[in-house]
């Protein structure tokens, strides 16, 4: 899919000009800012370190403080070399990729970038293996090998994908002497090598972002200084954008400030194709009631999907009926076709073909959330009406929440997902793969064999079957119901430039591009 990013501008700002000889030119300023442009977020970044996070604020943090070989620029789907002077595959088989290193990088602490110091970063996240990592997103890789500027990934298997994960958070590159070898590095210290370098950090609370001046990679813009403002939920980031704490915002504002959205005389609005979508995902571990197909097909059987997306979300984001969302190659209606309405009758049909005794009783975990929160009610209340289920919600902050569904505290779940590059792929491997980052223990061997054979292909378009078939085996298995897919949301006031540019579904973000205008 290639991004496109829409803007719509609610006011429009106007820039003082004045006639001059040869043209209009801009009046000069004696007052040019250089405080921090604050951009506010209910993203939590859960680990500084990059072998010790897989969520959307850890790694929106990493594209900013560190380097990947590769990355992506705005609205392209194709990664470009970034640490790497080149990258390419050798040979035709897809299973060996090599990139040459540029010679001209630093780290934050001022020692040069090695290739050793890539082979490093690959290999220590695979090691560590942390229950929340991304090690998930590279099952094919077998091992790195250094050699002068040159780093080689040899691969198990066809891997077409490689390129676009590699260019992910997953593949910063941190210095090998400043980071453990076997376990997480503790403290708020970061030693990266991107566009920005960390000088203040506040967890749960603020990051302050000064430029890099030894930053050398694709980027060829200087960013000023910027400060995050992270915020518990969404109603917090509301109130600070209304109050006039942050310059900008980002992920997420409450569904009921988006929909009655009006001009105020200071508002830019982003609206940007996204991919992110929301799954209620199931716990099928031994001993869980979701461990019987039968009961999860039950669920899938009743959800009504369009009253939770004008519920709880107030029209700010669609049904949807598949893994893959509108807008990537295979999308399908895997999930409408079984199910075209919900039905209490064949839920109970299938619970009493399988011998399963009514009501079935199980935990449902969600982030501690309003808009969260009333998604859970509603499932609950649409579940519990049929008179075959018993649910009891269970809310956790969410470094509590992501350690409990990955230990299986909860039988069901709900988690957003947002792609982490812009492929199909993205939502089938680490969603229903075996040993998938949802910690869920669902595991098939036909979905493997068919994520495998999409791999193999460089021209996506040629997967599109088997990503089909993929979805047809998720709606029968039911490992996850697909609830909703959604637009991605900037404000900014009109001071500040560039906002357009800050995300485009590629999983970066581009804090960079932000300035006063």
């Amino acid at each position: 899919m290639r991004s496109t990013v829409r803007l719509r501008i609610l006011i429009t700002c106007g820039v003082l000009v004045a006639a001059g000889v040869g043209g209009w030119q801009l009046l000069p300023s004696d007052d040019v800012r250089t405080d921090p442009v604050s951009v506010g977020t209910t993203d939590e970044v859960t680990s500084l370190d990059p072998a010790g996070a897989y969520d959307a604020g850890s790694w929106a943090m990493y594209s900013n403080v560190f380097q990947s070989l590769l990355t992506f620029k705005p609205g392209s789907t194709t990664p470009v070399p970034d640490a790497a002077e080149s990258c390419k595959f050798l040979g035709s088989g897809l299973t060996k990729y090599q990139c040459t290193l540029r010679d001209d990088l630093t780290f934050a602490g001022g020692r040069k970038v090695t290739a050793e110091d890539v082979e490093y970063s690959f290999e220590r996240m695979l090691r560590i293996k942390t229950d929340v990592g991304p090690q998930p997103l590279f099952p094919t890789l077998k091992n790195v090998v250094a050699s002068g500027r040159t780093v080689t990934f040899n691969l198990s298997g066809r891997d077409a994908t490689f390129p676009l994960k590699v260019a992910t958070g997953a593949g910063s590159i941190v210095d090998k002497d400043q980071y453990p070898a076997d376990t997480l590095r503790t403290g708020l210290a970061v030693d990266g090598s991107g566009p920005y370098v960390l000088k203040e950090y506040k967890p749960g609370e603020s990051a302050l972002l000064e430029p890099n001046p030894k930053y050398r990679g694709a980027i060829t813009k200087s960013g000023g200084p910027v400060l995050v403002k992270y915020f518990g939920q969404s109603e917090d980031l509301a109130a600070a954008w209304k109050s006039q704490q942050v310059d900008v915002t980002h992920r997420q504002l409450p569904p009921s400030f988006l929909s009655t959205l009006e001009s105020d005389g200071r508002t830019r609005l982003t609206e940007a194709e996204s991919a992110e979508i929301r799954n209620l995902n199931f716990n099928v571990r031994p001993g869980s009631p979701m461990a019987d197909k039968a009961v999860r097909q039950a669920v899938a059987a009743v959800i009504d999907r369009p009253e939770i997306t004008t519920g709880a979300y107030k029209g700010t984001v669609e049904p949807l009926y598949s893994l893959i969302p509108q807008g990537f190659v295979g999308h399908s209606t895997a999930f409408y076709d079984l199910n075209p309405a919900p039905s209490a009758k064949k839920a109970a049909e299938l619970l009493e073909e399988a011998g399963v005794r009514t009501p079935v009783a199980f935990t449902f975990g969600v982030r501690k959330d309003a808009t969260y929160e009333a998604e859970a009610a509603e499932v609950k209340r649409q579940l519990e009406e049929t008179g075959l289920f018993e649910v009891k919600v269970v809310v956790a902050d969410w470094k509590s929440f992501q350690k409990g569904y990955a230990r299986g505290a909860y039988d069901a779940y709900t988690v957003g997902w947002l792609p982490d590059f812009p492929d199909s792929d993205s939502f089938t491997a680490p969603l229903v793969g075996t040993q998938n980052t949802l910690h869920n223990g669902f595991s098939s061997k036909r979905i493997d064999t068919l994520i495998a054979s999409t791999q193999q292909f460089s021209d996506r378009s040629r997967a599109t079957g088997d990503f089909r078939e993929i979805q047809d085996e998720v709606a029968d298995d039911v490992p996850l119901v697909p609830l909703w897919q959604k637009k991605d949301y900037v404000l900014s006031t009109e001071a500040v430039g560039g906002s357009q540019y800050l995300t485009d579904g590629t999983g970066i973000w581009r804090l960079w591009e932000l300035n006063w205008i």
